[in-house]
């Protein structure tokens, strides 16, 4: 062997008293990549604001990690047998990401048309900040030393500690990192889709739909690799059956949205309001000093009488 990725070091980083799990900084830095991609693309299309991208991810975000954490448990539930307080240890690892799309993204959505941005609209500005997401949270399972992928003698192959290898593998033996490869592809799905963005500017709602195609893909391929334990239907994981009916799922919205398309939304819909200019106040010459400031400025007094109002 020519050369291998080693294993991560620590874990943890000690910031003084405090201990932070490197899992949950890698998942926190891709959230912060994500809002920032999202308020940004908001912003250009003139139908929102970065304030508004940060309000909609602190309830999307937090629905996210609740409904990714959801399925893990569901998927794996024998694990937790006897365990049931480590439902909540999320810092160890087990996030589905599945649920996290389905529970985030639903409230996501309903957090966008509370502020004012339409549904189609702010799924097509969130759907390359999504992989953006998952492209730097996925670090956070090599420091974990978990979900990794069959033994490789690949030069990129991944060393795992005795203490962390899956049953009936020796000390030694060198796997795919499937973690990587993910990421790269999510990454990689995050550049299409800008790319396709700019260049053909679909209507709103159809990036996500090629965003869940493109994600579904990957996934199915990476999850082909993995050997962590996970139940089997026909042969296949029970995450690549989840995997194809993303990409089905995706390709029949695509089509229906292709035949109906979303219309664009006018800017002035969505634009933030200007206050009207106030109009310059002409200013009044000083009266004289000897003008006593009880004199009518109406009506001049003359000794002619007024006309009476009919």
């Amino acid at each position: 062997m020519l050369a291998s990725f080693p294993s991560p070091p620590v874990d943890t980083i000690e910031l003084g008293p405090l201990n932070l799990n490197i899992y949950g900084l890698m998942i926190a830095l891709g959230v912060v990549a994500a809002v920032w991609l999202f308020g940004r693309r908001l912003e250009e299309r003139a139908v929102g604001t970065r304030d508004d991208a940060s309000a909609i991810a602190v309830w999307a975000v937090l629905a996210g990690v609740i409904g990714a954490r959801l399925y893990h448990v569901a998927t794996d539930v024998e694990k937790f047998y006897g365990n049931w307080g480590d439902v909540v240890a999320i810092w160890n690892g087990g996030l589905g990401i599945p649920g996290g799309l389905v529970l985030g993204g639903a409230v996501g959505m309903y957090m966008a048309h509370r502020r004012g941005i339409g549904i189609a609209v702010a799924a097509t500005c969130a759907a390359p900040a999504v992989p953006l997401a998952q492209a730097i949270g996925r670090w956070g399972n090599y420091f974990n030393q978990e979900l990794y992928g069959r033994p490789t003698d690949l030069p990129w192959a991944l060393r795992i500690d005795a203490e962390n290898l899956e049953a009936g593998f020796a000390v030694g033996t060198t796997f795919h990192p499937a973690f990587l490869y993910e990421s790269l592809w999510c990454l990689g799905l995050c550049f299409v889709l800008l790319w396709i963005d700019r260049r053909w500017r679909p209507a709103p709602g159809q990036l996500f739909a090629m965003y869940v195609i493109g994600y579904g893909i990957g996934r199915f391929w990476v999850e082909g690799l993995r050997i962590d334990e996970a139940d089997q239907v026909a042969g296949l994981r029970f995450n690549q059956w989840v995997a194809i009916t993303m990409i089905v799922g995706g390709a029949a919205a695509l089509v229906v949205m292709r035949m109906y398309p979303v219309p664009e939304p006018e800017v002035g819909d969505f634009a933030p309001v200007e206050e009207p200019a106030e109009e310059p106040v002409e200013e009044v010459e000083d009266l004289p000093d000897d003008v006593s400031s009880d004199v009518d400025l109406k009506a001049s007094r003359t000794d002619e009488p007024t006309p009476t109002s009919e």
